[in-house]
């Protein structure tokens, strides 16, 4: 384009010399047309360095618009290998906060600035249970008497034991006599109760709530499976008490626990407790209905978790792989060849132990897993990683 001048110049000046008129007037319309390309580079360039000044003072009013008061940490940068833009911009507005803020890093952050500001640990305070109300079906015995000791451990007020038995089990009463010596004001309170009836389940629920004043945790432990039978001959009967139990038993559980903890407006956590046989088969037993049964529970947390999240409930389930428990000793029979079998089926070897579910279950139910719902757990020693 800097060459246009000249060109333009000489053409002009040759188109004056012609002899024939023709050609003079050939060479002044290519002079012409030479100087107009050159008149519209120059407008072209022109628009363009007035956006880039226009854009550059636009950007200067904003930076210098911005209130003093806006400092670290809601400075953001931005950079390549070094800093070239810093802007800053508003903190986003707060949605939630830990009842015990400040917490983690930004205690750390007003330690720092706060001279008067005492540190001290807050993990366990997250996991603990202080003054909670919880029930746990199934809690006469194997898990869901193991997760009900826990809970009390972590320092709930009472969790109520709901089963089908009329009275408690010789296991039981020594675990609510071991909760009384531990003296951190928990209670251990056995419910006859069949979870299977759901105006009755609810009932009872309603008392626990009339009496405590509250209900945060629910624990739907309860479940049964039938001998193995092949898939095409397991009778209807079999396969309908299995649901009943291990599935219409713990919606009705979850209905009682989430009605109540609407009924008092505190937030609340449900934990139904499935299998890793809710995700896959379990390989070399039949038992379909109870696969059925679990693999349920993983969709019915789901949907109840969308539904009451807006409530500030909470609702996951809880999938163990193999426990040695009272009712997988009752399954397995005399087969004790049945554990070597299962042991081989995860990375780690063995069995589970039913402590090794008091930790999950207490993070479940306490506010350390505050944002955690429409999950499953695993705790299967890595079954499914095979």
């Amino acid at each position: 384009m800097d060459a246009l001048p000249i060109i333009a110049g000489l053409l002009f000046e040759a188109s004056l010399s012609m002899p024939s008129p023709s050609l003079s007037f050939m060479l002044n319309q290519l002079t012409g047309l030479l100087i107009g390309l050159l008149f519209l580079h120059r407008i072209i360039t022109y628009n363009a360095a007035l956006n880039r000044l226009a854009h550059s003072l636009k950007i200067g009013r904003a930076v210098s618009q911005l209130p003093a008061r806006l400092h670290a940490p809601w400075t953001r940068t931005f950079a390549t290998t070094r800093t070239i833009f810093k802007a800053e911009s508003a903190p986003p507005p707060t949605q939630s906060i830990s009842p015990l803020a400040p917490i983690g890093v930004n205690a750390a952050l007003r330690a720092s600035s706060d001279p008067k500001f005492i540190p001290r640990p807050k993990i366990f305070d997250e996991f603990s249970l202080k003054d909670r109300v919880g029930i746990v079906t199934g809690g006469n015995r194997g898990l869901g008497l193991e997760m009900a000791l826990a809970l009390c451990e972590a320092g709930a007020r009472a969790i109520y034991c709901l089963d089908i038995a009329s009275e408690p089990s010789e296991e039981w009463r020594s675990t609510q006599e071991y909760v009384k010596r531990m003296e951190n004001g928990s209670r251990l309170v056995y419910v006859n109760t069949d979870v299977r009836d759901q105006k009755g389940m609810w009932e009872k629920v309603k008392d626990i709530g009339d009496k405590e004043g509250r209900m945060d945790v629910c624990v739907a432990c309860a479940g049964i499976v039938k001998q193995p039978s092949d898939c095409l001959e397991l009778p209807a009967e079999d396969f309908k008490e299995v649901l009943d139990v291990n599935l219409n038993g713990v919606l009705f559980t979850a209905q009682a626990a989430g009605r109540q903890m609407v009924r008092f407006g505190n937030p609340g956590s449900i934990v139904l407790v499935s299998s890793i046989a809710g995700s896959v088969a379990l390989r070399g037993d039949l038992v379909i209905a109870y696969n059925t049964s679990k693999s349920g529970l993983l969709q019915m947390a789901r949907s109840m978790a969308c539904e009451l999240g807006s409530k500030n409930i909470r609702v996951n389930t809880l999938s163990p792989g193999y426990i040695l428990t009272p009712l997988v000793a009752a399954y397995m029979g005399t087969n004790t060849h049945v554990i070597d079998r299962w042991s081989g089926m995860n990375p780690m070897g063995r069995i589970g132990r039913p402590d090794e579910l008091r930790g999950v279950i207490t993070w479940l139910a306490s506010d350390a897993s505050s944002f955690c719902t429409g999950s499953d757990i695993l705790v299967s020693g890595g079954h499914q990683s095979w």
